[in-house]
């Protein structure tokens, strides 16, 4: 430095003059030195900001790791929130709310979007895609195939291309310095080119490596195997997640109506879902749309008391998964609007006992008497007992009492 003093500072692997591998005999080969550092590179949690394909942890989030934003294209980290025993994951991106200090971008419920992601495994995984996916490794073979071909003839040229500079130079005469100089600068380009040409076709001849037999048949096994597998209640949550990066290289998630999920497959393909959003807790204590018709449609004929009889009979249950009794008909009845027994008779043109009284010049004793007897039409409209009556076209008559046997019980 300026100072005189020297500072060595680490410099990546691009940046090097020059890289000679086996140089030296060493413990482990090139090959897995370059397989660790990848290993180190993926299971390190805090390197880098992206965080990709960091290893499976514990916890329940099927997608731990593997979610990008779709509002931002950050990675999204995982929360979790207990209710009674169970353990839920939350999807959220915060980084920059914690950077920035705002709001966070979204947060998005985890179960359902974990559920809809092992249904799409299982049915990616079946006999058929695997058919489909082993003609397309044909199809890529036969290409793969084709384009070693191209690159074995680039390496040929390039070979040619290097002798001929090669017998250009030796065939020129050494008096002629400036010739000879320019002549062994395009061998030396040639030289290159074809070290370059031929490090490219042994780069690519080492992927490009066709499946076997044992191969197919394995891939055929999974049609059966990653089911069972995956639904194997004793298969640890871990397991799963690492079968998930084995397919999926990530998934991106937007929260609107719906949950937008994208899916990106190992290769290249994507395909889109949508999941419902998860209730909310009041929606979840919410009587169902149905038990709510069934409760309009038994009040025609019953008393709220009636009415849970009838629902229990029928196996039902409310929203908070109890049994219903008249105190939660009653609820249900005002909290939706349903109208009364006592409103639905008095619709159709029954009346009550005071008014029916009026009607027929007697007491109120005598209508409940005709009606225990029989010769008036009533119905309880509550669990009181109470009624309302049907107007008669023939009003009863009222009967008159028996005549006294003598003057002494007359007197009596």
């Amino acid at each position: 430095g300026p100072d005189g003093r020297t500072r060595h500072i680490l410099q990546p692997r691009d940046a090097w003059t020059a890289l000679i591998p086996d140089a030296h005999a060493g413990y482990i080969s090139w090959d897995t030195y370059e397989d660790n550092l990848r290993r180190l590179a993926e299971a390190a949690q805090a390197r880098g900001e992206d965080r990709r394909a960091s290893p499976p942890r514990e916890g329940p989030a099927l997608l731990q790791g593997l979610v990008v934003c779709g509002r931002c294209g950050l990675r999204m980290t995982v929360r979790y929130h207990v209710r009674g025993e169970t353990t839920f994951p939350e999807y959220l991106c915060q980084r920059k709310g914690i950077e920035e200090g705002t709001p966070s971008c979204q947060s998005v419920p985890g179960e359902g979007v974990d559920a809809a992601i092992g249904r799409l495994l299982l049915d990616s995984v079946t006999p058929v895609a695997l058919e489909v996916a082993l003609a397309v490794q044909a199809e890529l073979e036969g290409r793969a195939a084709e384009a070693d071909q191209l690159r074995r003839q680039h390496v040929e040229r390039a070979r040619h291309a290097a002798e001929q500079a090669r017998r250009r130079y030796l065939a020129v005469d050494a008096d002629n310095r400036l010739v000879a100089a320019n002549l062994e600068a395009d061998w030396n380009d040639a030289l290159r080119g074809l070290n370059q040409a031929q490090e490219d076709y042994e780069r690519q001849s080492a992927r490009a490596v066709p499946l076997g037999d044992q191969d197919k048949v394995r891939i055929a096994g999974l049609a059966s195997d990653f089911p069972a597998l995956w639904s194997d209640p004793r298969t640890p949550q871990r397991e799963r997640k690492r079968m998930v990066r084995l397919l999926l290289d990530d998934v991106t998630l937007t929260r609107g109506d719906q949950i937008a999920v994208q899916v990106r497959f190992k290769g290249g393909q994507t395909t889109s879902i949508d999941v419902s959003l998860p209730l909310t807790a009041p929606d979840l204590r919410r009587t169902p749309p149905e038990v709510i018709s069934e409760i309009d449609r038994l009040l025609d004929h019953h008393t709220d008391a009636g009415v849970a009889a009838a629902l229990n009979d029928a196996g039902l249950v409310s929203g908070t998964g109890q049994a219903f009794h008249a105190g939660i008909i009653c609820h249900v009845r005002k909290t939706y609007g349903l109208r009364s027994k006592q409103d639905r008779l008095r619709d159709l043109g029954w009346i009550g006992v005071g008014e029916m009284a009026l009607l027929l010049g007697v007491c109120t004793t005598t209508i409940k008497t005709w009606h225990r007897q029989g010769r008036l039409v009533g119905q309880p409209f509550n669990d009181k007992g109470e009624c309302l009556y049907m107007v008669p076209a023939t009003p009863p008559v009222k009967k008159t009492g028996r005549p006294p046997k003598n003057n002494v019980t007359a007197r009596a």
